[in-house]
């Protein structure tokens, strides 16, 4: 499976190919049981300006665009559908207010939660943040939804701004407490500049969102670990 999506991707309107990255391993039970058993996959991306797209030259180039491109093409007979509920401008207080209607309402098999930039730019208290975020984590498990949380960018914004440290450690404190996995920008850009990719190249002209290749990239990454997260065991030989 991940070698068919290697296969696939370089064909899916890259200009240049994406910073070698390794893979990040997640657990994602409800989206592997709903594959295997032939069921509509209803993948709903929820977060702020990264998830609906800004700096991007077209909403087929957000990211919830292209990981749906690339989850079709991995996986040809699944009937999945990625939707993009991003709103630039909010954090969690403003998402919880639309959790029932853009999220839940949607049924979704999983929920790939992108917060922390706008907290960090606005101040908000780490306990503030991580406290609503729990309770927003709560409501989607109960509803048998996998979460998957997506931190922040590297952004010159975001780096500079005060107390993004403890930001960046409520959001992976929380992943642990809740086990909701985290698929971490952070770290994924981080690969990207130890293979010789700045994280400029990969933002757009105001230093904090993705521009078209970052936006690709991430969902290419992302959708490296969603495959192997729902990949059939390997059954020993003896």
């Amino acid at each position: 499976m991940l070698l068919l999506l290697a296969m696939l991707v370089p064909g899916m309107a890259l200009a240049e190919p994406c910073p070698s990255s390794s893979v990040q391993a997640i657990g994602l039970p409800a989206t592997r049981a709903a594959l295997e058993h032939g069921q509509p996959l209803r993948i709903v991306a929820f977060g702020s300006s990264s998830t609906e797209g800004a700096g991007a030259s077209g909403p087929d180039r957000t990211y919830p665009a292209e990981l749906e491109a690339r989850l079709h093409a991995a996986l040809p007979g699944a009937r999945l559908t990625v939707l993009n509920r991003g709103k630039g401008g909010q954090e969690v207080p403003e998402m919880i207010a639309r959790l029932d209607p853009d999220v839940l309402a949607e049924r979704p098999t999983l929920v790939i939660w992108q917060a922390g930039a706008n907290a960090v730019l606005r101040g908000m208290p780490a306990e503030e943040f991580h406290a609503i975020l729990a309770a927003g984590i709560a409501r989607l498990r109960a509803s048998g939804a996998d979460v998957l949380l997506m931190d922040s960018q590297r952004a010159p914004r975001i780096l500079e701004a005060p107390g993004f440290e403890r930001l960046d450690a409520a959001i992976r404190d929380l992943a642990a407490e809740a086990r909701a996995p985290l698929f971490s920008r952070a770290a994924l850009m981080r690969d990207w500049a130890d293979h010789g990719t700045p994280h400029a190249e990969m933002l757009g002209p105001d230093g904090l969102h993705h521009n078209d290749r970052g936006y690709a990239c991430v969902a290419e990454a992302l959708a490296r670990s969603i495959l192997a997260a729902v990949a059939p065991p390997q059954v020993a030989r003896r």
